[in-house]
């Protein structure tokens, strides 16, 4: 009996083995944990504050004294502008910018990504703590605060979890659609009717972005959410389903068998979710994820979502996720016409 367990075991060990289960076992915790050394880590460098100071505004004297002497904790950077702030804040190159007040220096806002972030509870403690170490000032150096961010934490999370849909069909339902009609022989019965590549492709393609957008409009169904630029908002939607619906496609055909393609999908799918989506909390991973489709797909989203941008301003994401979506496209083709036999 225990003779034939174990022949059972190491049977299916075997099968896991050469359908590439096994390797999906292995990548899945060291893609993670080598994506979670990328955030930034507790150091005496990464556990300075990064605060940001408008050359044009006008700032109690007691404050920057202050500022000046906790020089271990916070790192103080002159920007010419608010404007300037603001862009180095959305980089990661700030945590935060002070706002002074040009009639009442005793006055500041503090301007931040988000309300509810470990950064923007590190700055007021960090002002708190040195506030309370001067004696006679009760008035509150810091008397509001900004975020670039509105809404909610529903709101604030939506772009990732738009991301996470859009990816998820991309990478892990298309590629193993394709793989099973291809594993089936479903395909070869397809091509030998009327039915082109091309047309099938097409299908395939438009059956993808439908079930993103779907997933999206239940998203924004579901939990009321506005956009100030619908058209454009929509247009950008089908542009990134696009892209990742023949990107998944293609992975599909370079697999011979479902459960090949499920581990593919998978090998794709989190190297192009976890950067974008957590490079709100690393300067390292803002400067690694720009690389992938993914990143400029949801960079776009939360300046949409959350800023109320609009499509128009940002051309360059567009037409990039339309180009890999149409050379990812052209190789699935190229694929299908000589592989899909396999």
């Amino acid at each position: 009996m225990m003779r034939n367990i174990l022949a059972l075991v190491l049977n299916d060990l075997a099968v896991a083995l050469k359908n590439k289960t096994f390797y999906l076992v292995l990548f899945i915790p060291f893609f993670v944990f080598m994506t979670l050394k990328l955030i930034d880590q507790a150091s005496v460098e990464v556990s300075q504050i990064k605060i940001g100071f408008i050359e044009d505004y006008v700032y109690a004297p007691q404050l920057l004294n202050n500022v000046k002497a906790a020089e271990k904790n916070l790192a103080v950077t002159w920007v010419e502008s608010e404007k300037e702030g603001v862009h180095l804040l959305k980089e990661k190159t700030l945590d935060g910018v002070l706002l002074g007040n040009k009639k009442d220096p005793e006055r500041t806002t503090l301007l931040v990504l988000k309300r509810e972030s470990l950064q923007t509870l590190a700055i007021i403690e960090v002002f708190s703590a040195l506030q309370n170490a001067v004696e006679g000032n009760p008035s509150s150096w810091i008397s509001d605060i900004e975020t670039l961010h509105a809404g909610g934490v529903q709101r604030q999370t939506l772009p990732t979890w738009v991301l996470m849909v859009v990816l998820l069909v991309g990478f892990l339902v298309l590629p193993a659609q394709v793989a099973e009609e291809k594993e089936k022989k479903l395909l070869l019965g397809l091509l030998q009717t009327p039915i082109s590549e091309v047309q099938w492709l097409i299908a395939k393609v438009i059956m993808g972005m439908v079930l993103a957008m779907i997933a999206t409009l239940i998203f924004h169904l579901l939990g009321g959410f506005a956009v100030a630029d619908y058209f454009g908002y929509i247009i950008f939607i089908a542009a990134g389903s696009f892209c990742f619906s023949a990107y998944g496609i293609f992975l599909g055909f370079l697999c011979s068998n479902q459960a090949s393609a499920r581990t593919l999908g998978v090998i794709f799918y989190l190297p192009h979710l976890l950067p974008s989506a957590l490079s709100d909390f690393s300067q390292q991973l803002t400067a690694v994820a720009p690389f992938l489709p993914s990143y400029q797909f949801y960079e776009p989203l939360k300046s949409v979502l959350l800023e109320d941008g609009r499509i128009a301003s940002m051309p360059f994401e567009m037409i990039y996720l339309w180009l890999v979506g149409a050379f990812t496209f052209y190789l699935a083709y190229v694929l299908m016409k000589r592989r899909w036999l396999m």
